[in-house]
């Protein structure tokens, strides 16, 4: 990130000026004896070691508090030195005056360079702090700017994502209610089409059932017309037909009907003679049937009983026969003899002549 590069840029700068300053304090430092060195050699290498190992186990950002470690240590071996340098037996003997005074002017001149060492370590680590201090407040500040870029990043992220689901949201609502606009559209046309459909059949089946409705009032008017006609024609069928039952065919000829009475008187006399004949015979074979012995093996008896009721038979034929003469003689009387009874149409004289007494026409009587 690019937050990141700057910090790491400005942590290798900070390191670069403290390492600068500590070569110029160092270079500024008063050097040390022979035999200092010699005997500051294995301090400066530990120190070196452990400054190698400070380093390594400090992280980056305390970069500066090593390199003052550092300079401390390298500073520090060289006090000992001159504090613990051995007075050496190989050197020529010098005069105790000299020696003293001169012991005393480099004691003077250590304490000297002791203090200006430590005022320039002082300043040095203030100076360390100050900038680890800044670098730290940079540092922080560098990485609250990047949290709140970050934030401000991840919170326009998240804006854009509920924006972008908000209008997938409307996107999918609006397209839902276009759906169910659409569906809502269709199920209408649907129904008013199906309720058109149902009009149009309700109004065709209204109007067969009122085409049958009027053709079964026209085919009641016909019917009852005919029905009228009928009746009209059977009234005057009935009237025609009562004036004939009560019509009197030879009224206005009252000679004929006369003639016809005598007629049928010689008939009924006759009849009667006929029939008085009929009982005697009848009678009689009664009679000679008790008186006489018949010989039932040659079935005479049998054969008398058969003629006998055919006696009896002929009589009540002639009975019938005079019951009828006295309906004709009736009618006579009324002046209706000579009508038939089943077309009521007048009889032919000579049928009325003929035959005594008659009650139907030749052609009602074929018909029968």
């Amino acid at each position: 990130m690019p937050s990141a590069a700057k910090a790491s840029t400005k942590k290798a700068a900070a390191k670069k000026a403290v390492a600068a300053k500590a070569v110029a304090q160092r270079a500024s430092a008063p050097k040390a004896t022979p035999a200092k060195k010699s005997t500051a050699r294995p301090q400066s290498t530990t120190t070196a070691k452990k400054s190698v190992v400070a380093k390594k186990t400090t992280p980056q950002a305390s970069a500066q508090k090593a390199v003052v470690k550092k300079t401390v240590k390298n500073v520090a071996p060289t006090k000992k030195g001159v504090a613990a340098t051995p007075v050496s037996h190989s050197t020529p003997a010098k005069s105790p005056t000299k020696t003293t005074a001169s012991t005393a002017a480099q004691a003077a001149k250590e304490r000297e360079a002791r203090a200006k060492a430590a005022e320039r370590e002082k300043a040095a680590r203030a100076k360390a702090a100050a900038a680890a201090k800044a670098a730290k407040e940079r540092e922080a500040k560098a990485k609250a700017a990047e949290r709140e870029k970050a934030a401000a990043a991840k919170a326009k992220a998240a804006a854009a994502a509920k924006a972008a689901k908000e209008r997938e949201a409307k996107a999918k609502a609006a397209a839902k209610e276009r759906e169910i606009q659409r569906k809502a559209r269709e199920k209408a046309a649907a129904e008013a089409k199906k309720q058109r459909e149902i009009d149009a059949k309700r109004k065709s089946i209204e109007a067969e059932k009122l085409r049958k409705q009027r053709e079964i009032e026209r085919r009641n008017q016909e019917e009852l017309k005919r029905q009228e006609r009928r009746e009209a024609e059977e009234r005057k069928r009935q009237e025609a037909l009562e004036r004939k039952m009560h019509s009197k065919p030879y009224a206005d000829e009252p000679e004929f009907l006369e003639e016809l009475r005598g007629l049928l008187l010689d008939a009924r006399t006759s009849t009667l003679a006929q029939i008085a004949i009929s009982d005697d015979e009848a009678n009689e074979m009664l009679v000679d049937r008790e008186r006489l012995e018949y010989d039932d093996e040659d079935g005479s008896s049998v054969a008398s009983d058969i003629q006998r009721d055919q006696l009896k038979d002929f009589a009540a034929a002639l009975r019938l026969k005079v019951d009828e003469i006295d309906v004709a003689l009736a009618r006579i009387d009324d002046g209706s003899y000579g009508r038939c009874d089943e077309c009521f149409e007048p009889i032919s004289k000579a049928r009325l002549q003929f035959q005594l007494p008659v009650f139907t026409c030749v052609t009602c009587r074929a018909s029968v």
